[in-house]
């Protein structure tokens, strides 16, 4: 079954939403994709006829297994394309993400095969989210927020909380990319900020607030 772009928006966004409220409602969903809770609801009654979630007015929305497939076969798409870019043409981590908006919507398997193939079988994003694969399975990661590092503890930057282009292009000028090894070397109590040492860098102070953007895992 072919779905139209707008649909598979809607099953991503749901999908994304889900991961910390398993019943989404409308007025979130609407908030998500920017668009009145009365057109929400009109598409959710679409989807449901195409048998890709559970709605139920005033009780929420939750994917089905179908539903779920078809989410997970759009990030698929949507961050293999972005692996792409950065990858081979070279784009910047935080310009990749709105072509890849495009282009995950581009329905041919045999295409997405054989750029998974081309490109090596990636297991995660530029931005250090992990790649579904074929089948729909994820590597998981244990990681937590450089807010929640102790002091004076190596990590390894693995990952962002926002792909906007501000945040990234903030962490550019910090020199802060996926793999990044750094150490918390000071918790100011007054704003909650950390000063960071990285790698030949002299300390990088990092508010409350982007600190908790920034995923890492123990060196």
């Amino acid at each position: 079954m072919n779905f139209s772009i707008a649909e598979e928006n809607y099953i991503k966004a749901i999908w994304h939403l889900q991961q910390t409220d398993s019943n989404v409602t409308t007025n979130e969903l609407a908030a998500e994709l920017s668009t009145k809770p009365a057109s929400v609801t009109d598409m959710l009654k679409r989807l449901k006829e195409k048998k890709l979630l559970n709605y139920e007015p005033y009780y929420g929305v939750k994917l089905n297994a179908e539903g779920k497939k078809l989410a997970l076969n759009i990030i698929r798409k949507h961050r293999l394309w972005e692996y792409f870019l950065v990858e081979k043409l070279k784009f910047n981590w935080d310009e990749v993400h709105a072509i890849a908006e495009e282009l995950e919507h581009v329905s041919s398997p045999e295409l997405v095969k054989r750029l998974d193939d081309f490109l090596g079988n990636p297991r995660f994003d530029p931005h250090g989210d992990p790649i579904p694969d074929h089948s729909g399975k994820m590597e998981s990661i244990n990681q937590i927020s450089l807010h929640e590092l102790k002091e004076h503890t190596a990590a390894i930057v693995t990952g962002v909380g926002d792909r906007s282009s501000s945040l990234l292009e903030l962490l550019n000028r910090k020199n802060i990319n996926i793999g990044t090894k750094l150490e918390i070397k000071q918790r100011n109590s007054f704003d909650a900020s950390v000063e960071i040492k990285l790698r030949n860098q002299p300390l990088v102070t990092i508010s409350e607030q982007l600190a908790k953007k920034i995923f890492v895992k123990l060196n």
